[in-house]
């Protein structure tokens, strides 16, 4: 790398004052040191615009001062801060409305109206007090990031314990005394003297990492969520929820169906999901326990860290994120985590599937195309966008309800049979709630299975496997996630030729295309209708 090209790079960063102080620092380092430094590949350098935002970032996380620092690990293991402040930045990036527009503030509002109007007629529970928020991608980052912190701190913290661990025990010999500084590729970071003692910068270094890996995670997925129930548990403070209206008006172009059909079938998912969380006291409390229990129960590999640790390009945060991995450090699920996995993806799956299941009987007199909706929705439930299994992997568990459909077809078998009291009845305790047919491919099947759409017959006389395809496609993306083994390659598109590609298993094609007007909801083999003249 030539000097005067890393002499400019640093003062387009920095600006001409501080640029020259960095370069003057890299002057008088040792030659050896100095020459490793310029050695490398000026391509991989970050843009100047993107070390400005980070440090803006690392500013907005209180990461000025000595007592800023001291401050951030004692407040504990994320730097919510930081993880809110680099969502924002992801948030409000190019493309993103600051504001709702007056025209589509006015739809949403409507189709809010309209659904608590619908479900009236469909269940039993009550409208939720006060008013369903019309946010921006920045307003979802806002109302439900410390949720998503609340829910990683355990994972963060047993992340910190294992990183000052490995330094204090493993490479107390490799790191001798103090560490005077550190450098984030050329750029040196100066220490102050309270944190230069190995073990506790460790947990400073690792509270930063796991804080900006959430932020970005949190950002990127404030471009794919449509509600404030999209991951099917109560994030948001507002129990009335919401509709992120500008990603609600992108879903709508994408699969060219009227914004105020889809903005309307979307109010009625987000209005079911808030009666029945705000009627049901005992509910998200049941899934706190639930995924605090398996987020306790993290463990980490510390052969596997000290390994990632070694391998760190630099002692910075950003070269610190493999050692902060769950998918390269996690030691695999205990049995106890594996009960409070499967309770999770119980839980959730009962109560998409009832959502689903009053959302139309609310709806289908009134969205045409409720069907193929219902549709692509399900399998997003059950497969997650890049940006959700990224957010999944970095919090170690996968919140998804791989049984909903089993689950729809459970609670109408119930509404049919019993009415719809009865059914929302069930909800009264934990112990009353309908028990899913047994795992496996030969598990019975659902009450009044004959007329159940998610039945799945194998073709042969007088069978009656049951076979939920949306929890096969999961299982082969995860699988596919699983080879990969770590959260980048979550975080990419399925490839269309891929086992694990939702196209290829049946989902809709890449352009969005709703499936066929006429098409049932659950098909025997879950692919999509490729009649084109009904897509629209």
């Amino acid at each position: 790398m030539d000097d005067n090209a890393i002499r400019q790079w640093l003062i387009d960063c920095f600006g001409p004052i501080q640029g020259e102080m960095a370069w003057q620092q890299i002057s008088k380092l040792p030659e050896e040191i100095r020459m490793q430094l310029l050695s490398q590949d000026p391509s991989r350098l970050p843009k100047p615009a993107e070390v400005q935002s980070l440090m803006q970032a690392f500013a907005a996380g209180g990461l000025n001062t000595m007592g800023d620092m001291r401050r951030t690990v004692e407040e504990g293991p994320i730097n919510v801060k930081l993880a809110k402040s680099l969502a924002l930045q992801q948030a409000n990036d190019e493309g993103s409305q600051r504001t709702v527009s007056a025209e589509v503030g006015q739809i949403a509002r409507r189709a809010i109206s309209e659904a608590n109007l619908w479900l009236d007629t469909a269940c039993q529970f009550d409208p939720v007090p006060g008013e369903t928020q019309v946010l921006t991608r920045a307003g979802w980052v806002e109302g439900t990031l410390d949720a998503w912190a609340q829910f990683a701190a355990p994972v963060a913290q047993s992340m910190n314990d294992a990183l000052a661990s490995v330094i204090s025990e493993r490479l107390g010999g490799a790191i001798d005394g103090e560490i005077a500084g550190m450098f984030a590729g050329p750029v040196p970071i100066l220490i102050p003297d309270g944190m230069k003692d190995p073990g506790q910068l460790m947990r400073l270094l690792a509270n930063t990492s796991f804080a900006m890996q959430l932020g970005r995670a949190a950002g990127a997925l404030s471009h794919e969520v449509r509600g404030g129930f999209d991951q099917g548990i109560a994030l948001l403070t507002n129990p009335a929820g919401a509709l992120i209206a500008q990603n609600v008006v992108a879903y709508a172009e994408s699969l060219d169906l009227p914004v105020e059909e889809v903005m309307a079938f979307i109010a009625l998912q987000e209005m079911a999901h808030a009666r029945l969380f705000a009627s049901v006291p005992w509910l998200m409390p049941r899934f706190e326990a639930l995924i605090g229990k398996y987020a306790r129960g993290i463990r980490i590999d510390l052969d596997a860290m000290e390994e990632q640790l070694r391998d760190a390009g630099a002692m910075d945060p950003e070269s610190l994120s493999g050692a902060v991995n769950l998918t390269k450090v996690g030691i695999p699920d205990t049995p106890e985590q594996q009960e409070a996995l499967a309770g999770l993806e119980t839980m959730l799956a009962l109560v998409e599937g009832w959502v689903d299941c009053v959302t139309w009987r609310a709806g289908m007199a009134h969205i045409p195309h409720i069907e193929q909706l219902r549709e692509m929705l399900r399998r997003e439930r059950a497969t997650g966008g890049p940006a959700q299994r990224t957010f999944e992997n970095l919090l170690g568990m996968r919140l998804r309800p791989k049984r909903m459909r089993e689950a729809a077809a459970l609670w109408e078998s119930i509404g049919a049979a019993e009415g719809d009291a009865a059914r929302d009845g069930r909800w009264t305790h934990p112990d009353m709630l309908p028990a899913l047919p047994s795992d496996g491919p030969q598990a019975a099947p659902a009450a009044d299975d004959a007329a159940s759409p998610s039945a799945a017959g194998t073709g042969e006389p007088g069978a009656t496997d049951t076979i939920d395809w949306d929890a096969e496609l999961s299982r082969l993306l995860d699988e596919g996630l699983a080879d990969s083994g770590d959260v980048d390659g979550a975080a990419s598109t399925p490839s269309t030729d891929s086992p694990e590609s939702p196209e290829s298993s049946g989902s809709a094609d890449s352009t969005g295309d709703a499936p066929d007007d006429n098409a049932p909801s659950d098909s025997d083999d879950g692919s999509a209708p490729t009649d084109d003249a009904d897509r629209r």
